[in-house]
């Protein structure tokens, strides 16, 4: 397949690796007309995805209709905050049967939509997949092996994502629960937040369990009201993404929080960074989603509270554990 790949940050740049690989013709844009002279000239992405050696076969353009050229596939792996704003610039570019992919963990901010629903708002008529789940760039540049998820509530599209992307250390399951995955992939970002904070308290293992298992029980608390089906959740980009997240060192997200509990603050922690914790964006996303719809997230709200309110990571979990007393089964 003729495929684009629209964003050249580190997911992006293992993707766009990856479809080379799998023997797809394949055509990378970056935002940053070095990252495409880089990938070109030496097959390389050192800003994004250090120590990479890319498949010669991958091509790199800063022009956006360039990328789209005849693309039977377009892949989208930009930051959430600007996805709508690439897909409108490109909208007269992509091919009116090319089939789109969303691998972007987010939910957009002042709509609350999930990034599939961006795709269809801005490129409507065209089936639409969402590729997600534990998936560090990392490590799939260096063919180690990895299982994701490409959802869709067009079967045969998601079918065919998953014939494209699949090969010898990449395994792509299909799903139908599109929402469910999406929400899954977004939501856990914020938990990682939450667990790096921990870490940085220099709380242990009990912490970070107990964390992780209640974060999971938010985010299938939320994703139900929203329409998703609880057995998502327990899943590759449910559970199997949110353990990833919240316990690896590579996590973007992670490191965010126990820079934060360390002292830092949220502005010199992102002006020191190339690279984006979708974590920040969405922590907003699903404070606003809980209030709309009446949930009690918890863990969505301290981290909330620490990254907009400027309270204390160490006040935040004492309030946690000083919560009125439950059953654990909703």
């Amino acid at each position: 397949m003729r495929c684009a790949v629209i964003g050249a940050g580190a997911w992006g740049t293992a993707l766009a690796d990856l479809l080379a690989r799998n023997g797809h013709a394949v055509m990378l844009w970056a935002y940053e007309p070095d990252v495409a002279e880089s990938v070109n000239a030496h097959h390389v992405n050192p800003r994004f995805l250090p120590g990479a050696v890319l498949d010669p076969a991958v091509r790199a353009t800063a022009d956006l209709a360039a990328a789209m050229d005849r693309a039977e596939l377009v892949l989208y792996v930009t930051p959430s905050h600007v996805l709508r704003s690439v897909a409108r610039q490109g909208a007269c570019a992509v091919p009116a049967d090319a089939m789109l992919v969303v691998a972007t963990k987010g939910i957009e901010r002042e709509t609350l939509a999930v990034m599939t629903q961006v795709l269809r708002d801005e490129l409507p008529g065209r089936p639409v997949v969402a590729l997600s789940g534990p998936s560090f760039a990392a490590e799939v540049a260096a063919r180690q092996p990895t299982a994701v998820v490409a959802a869709s509530s067009d079967a045969r599209a998601a079918e065919r994502a998953q014939r494209a992307l699949s090969g010898e250390g990449f395994r792509v399951y299909t799903h139908d629960d599109e929402l469910g995955v999406e929400l899954g992939g977004a939501l856990k970002n914020v938990m990682a937040i939450a667990t790096g904070m921990a870490e940085g308290l220099g709380l242990g293992y009990n912490s970070r369990a107990a964390l992780i298992t209640r974060g999971l029980a938010e985010i299938t608390r939320l994703g139900v009201a929203l329409g998703a089906s609880p057995r998502t959740f327990a899943g590759l980009a449910g559970l199997g993404d949110l353990v990833l997240t919240c316990t690896g060192a590579l996590s973007r997200n992670r490191s965010l929080g126990m820079e934060i509990a360390r002292g830092a603050t949220l502005d010199a922690v992102l002006a020191a960074r190339d690279t984006v914790a979708e974590g920040v964006v969405t922590t907003h996303s699903a404070h606003a989603l809980a209030a709309r719809e009446g949930i009690e997230m918890p863990i969505v709200e301290a981290v909330y509270r620490i990254l907009v309110d400027h309270h204390s990571p160490r006040d935040a979990i004492s309030a946690l554990m000083r919560r009125e007393l439950r059953a654990e089964q909703d």
